[in-house]
């Protein structure tokens, strides 16, 4: 039986061995020749970087869209190692695709934006609940005992459990749960409400309103707050109907050629 003499031992199949190529590359200028040769080293370790976006195939993404994320690590890998320095290539290439798969997941993935740290915490307190969840029998762990497994204090674990919820999303049209008629989320949701224009106005017209002559503000209140009629006023305050109506007219003139005339002096400043 032949046995094989001078091949380089690996940890995994997946990785080539490419000292001497990478050692070429360096050596060359920028052109065609570097870029055929770059080509040809990610291209051997492109299963490599595909056995690291295989572990991370459970967690919401496409299997397709995390190799292409691993292909961009493993081409920064690429482009950044430097074999002057005696390393071997996978131990520098790695963590950087690993990391550049992490970050995807940290900047793509979430469906609310939160920091960091928060992320990391939800890491840390799912762990440490997946780990209690195998001593822990018939209930879930507490959040005291998840602070204690994972070393963190129990308000940053409610702050990782509130994360988990950031991760994803439900659709508005998704039902609610115990919900037998198809009551979804938009459902619950609000409508414009016009009475929000009414309130603007009456703001704008408040203190023109103060302004009026005492008998004025008195015709305007009973008639549009008292819902009195214009002859009921008359007789309230013993005036004639026509003379009513003509106060009424005038005041809500003046008050609308004051609040427009506000309106124009705020648009010119």
């Amino acid at each position: 039986m032949r046995t094989r003499t001078g091949a380089k031992a690996h940890p995994h199949d997946d990785a080539p061995d490419t000292a001497a190529a990478f050692l070429r590359l360096a050596a060359l200028p920028e052109g065609p020749e570097r870029d055929a040769l770059r080509d040809e080293i990610v291209e051997a370790w492109l299963p490599m970087a595909h056995r690291l976006a295989g572990r991370f195939r459970s967690r919401g993404e496409s299997y397709d869209d995390l190799r292409q994320v691993a292909a961009l690590g493993l081409l920064k890998a690429v482009d950044r190692y430097d074999p002057g320095l005696g390393n071997a290539f996978e131990s520098y290439a790695v963590p950087t695709v690993t990391g550049e798969i992490k970050r995807h997941f940290r900047d793509h993935m979430w469906t609310l934006h939160v920091p960091r740290r928060v992320q990391e915490l939800r890491n840390r307190v799912r762990h440490a609940a997946q780990d209690l969840s195998q001593t822990v029998q018939g209930r879930a762990p507490t959040v005291s005992e998840i602070a204690e497994c994972a070393g963190l204090t129990e308000d940053e674990v409610r702050t990782g459990q509130a994360a988990s919820e950031s991760f994803s999303a439900l659709s508005l049209d998704a039902e609610l749960p115990g919900s037998d008629d198809g009551y979804s989320l938009s459902d619950a949701l609000g409508g414009p409400d016009p009475a929000l224009d009414t309130v603007v106005d009456r703001q704008a017209v408040k203190d023109r309103l103060a302004e009026l002559p005492e008998r004025e503000r008195a015709i305007l209140y009973m008639r549009f707050f008292d819902d009195m009629t214009q002859n009921s006023i008359a007789e309230e305050l013993g005036l004639s109907q026509m003379h009513v109506s003509r106060l009424i007219t005038r005041s809500c003139g003046r008050v609308r050629e004051q609040v427009m005339g506000d309106m124009d002096d705020t648009d010119e400043e």
